[in-house]
């Protein structure tokens, strides 16, 4: 999905299309039998999704300006007129490399700030933006590239009828639950889940464990860092992006939900032995989204000692959005493999993203090592229903850990999961002070309690206290997120002080 497309592909297209992913997917077996893959180091990578807001903090609809302004390819456009997504370059896991990116994530959005105000703008990092309303999911405010009009034409032929968004959640302190029903005429409300993904190149041998691994954690990972609490003006999820973007990239109609056929927002349904079950799995059960073919035969170019691009295969593999998601890339004329955690809200601040992507590296790199892997001993289900109950419950989560039981997801990151995380980064080579940096932020944030969304939460809820409606609480709220992510100090820290 990061490149456009030439045109909108036709449906006499399709046919072509499956045939040619077919191939794509026989020349990825070869490759991972003839043992073709380049892996010299675990090399990281990170984007960034981040709104633009106006001076009333309501999306700004400039992205395309703002993005002339910054003349900067490591920022392109993202689904809506009011995102940007930031791509920042790989680098080694290993040595100061953490404490780098958080230095490189800083300029970057000082960088982005700087144009973005220019039109008047402020960027926001933030899980969903809480003053988003029913007006911004018009069509006319997807950004202005081929390929997002034809997904949006393509997943309503799909379905057949208008996207229904239905989600309730906990109640704030001493309020009634509430619940949203609304019917969207694009897929726009995919634009309001802004994430954070984390890209990890693994070798082939190597890569089914930490799959596994990575599915493992994803419901403590949502639980701790959860940053997206409001939608439309209602109090839902702790990480309300999770069952949104399920919803406003879902194909199916009631009848084939029924059915029991499968989401393109998709956590899997079982454990991997190798990359290829991931691959094979996207090409047996989803029909392609954006049938566009290009010239290359990618058996033809592995047999004359090329990287094939399997075009098809990738573009296929972006339509179909499992939270970890398998990736084929080329790079300086050499395949590679690489995990892209998509679990995470964007947020709060640059230290409290770069502590969820150590959290994650070094738990993952444990728990793919041990003698008896985790995921042998617990079902796949209940790694499912630990990532649904994290994002709407938050902290207040119990979660399913294996030789404990039911645990709150603060208790098993302090109990189980950071130990493992040193361990996994000391195996890494990643320097002490790194380590201890991010990580201790991680180990504050779960003492405290307080992750973006209980943050939103509790200054809400405290505005209502002053006798402010709904609308001008999260403006209030949302104006001093702002600041505070802007003054940097992680979000355990923040206070309800104005």
């Amino acid at each position: 999905m990061g490149t456009d497309l030439s045109a909108h592909p036709g449906r006499l297209d399709r046919g072509r299309y499956r045939r040619k992913v077919q191939r794509c997917l026989d020349t990825l077996a070869r490759m991972l039998t003839d043992g073709s893959f380049s892996f010299p180091r675990k090399n990281i990578g990170l984007e960034v999704e981040l709104n633009l807001v106006d001076g009333q903090l309501r999306p700004s609809m400039t992205n395309s300006v703002v993005l002339e302004a910054l003349d900067d390819d490591a920022f392109t456009t993202e689904l809506g007129q009011h995102n940007l997504e930031l791509n920042v370059p790989p680098r080694p896991l290993a040595g100061d490399s953490a404490l780098r990116l958080e230095e490189d994530l800083h300029a970057y959005l000082a960088k982005a700030g700087e144009s973005a105000a220019h039109t008047g703008s402020t960027v926001a990092m933030i899980g969903v933006l809480p003053t988003l309303r029913p007006e911004h999911f018009d069509q006319k405010w997807l950004s202005h590239k081929t390929r997002y009009s034809s997904l949006n034409d393509e997943i309503f032929a799909a379905r057949g009828e208008r996207i229904a968004l239905a989600m309730d959640g906990p109640a704030l302190p001493g309020a009634q639950p509430e619940r949203l029903r609304h019917y969207a005429e694009s897929i726009l409300p995919e634009a309001a889940c802004t994430s954070v993904q984390l890209h990890l190149q693994v070798a082939p041998e190597e890569f089914a464990a930490h799959w596994n691994a990575a599915q493992c954690l994803a419901g403590v990972q949502i639980a701790v860092a959860a940053n997206s609490p409001f939608l439309l003006g209602k109090a839902l999820w702790h990480e309300t992006r999770i069952p949104l973007f399920q919803q406003a990239t879902d194909t199916r109609p009631e009848e084939l939900k029924n059915q029991g056929v499968r989401p393109r927002v998709w956590f899997g349904e079982r454990w991997i032995t190798s990359i290829f079950d991931l691959f094979e799995e996207n090409v047996r059960y989803f029909p392609g989204l954006l049938p566009e073919t290009d010239l290359e035969d990618p058996i033809e170019a592995l047999e004359s000692g090329q990287a094939p691009k399997l075009s098809e295969l990738r573009l296929h593999n972006g339509t179909i959005w499992r939270w970890n998601r398998p990736v084929y890339d080329v790079v300086d004329g050499l395949p590679h493999l690489r995990i892209e955690n998509r679990v995470l809200p964007a947020g709060p601040t640059v230290a409290d993203i770069v502590a969820n992507a150590a959290f994650f590296y070094g738990a993952q790199r444990a728990l793919a090592e041990q003698e008896r892997p985790v995921w042998s001993q617990m079902s796949f289900q209940a790694a499912e229903e630990n990532l649904y109950e994290g994002a709407r419950k938050g902290f207040d989560a119990q979660l399913y850990w294996p030789g404990i039981g039911w645990i709150p997801p603060d208790e098993l990151a302090l109990r189980v999961l950071l130990p493992l995380a040193h361990e996994g980064l000391r195996r890494s080579d990643v320097s002490d002070e790194a380590r201890v940096r991010y990580l201790g932020i991680i180990e504050r944030r779960c003492l405290a309690r307080r992750s973006g969304a209980t943050w939103q939460r509790d200054y809400v809820l405290r505005a209502h206290e002053r006798g402010a409606d709904r609308e001008t609480a999260l403006n209030w709220m949302l104006r001093r997120y702002l600041e505070l992510s802007a003054e940097g100090e992680p979000v355990h820290t923040w206070t309800l002080d104005d």
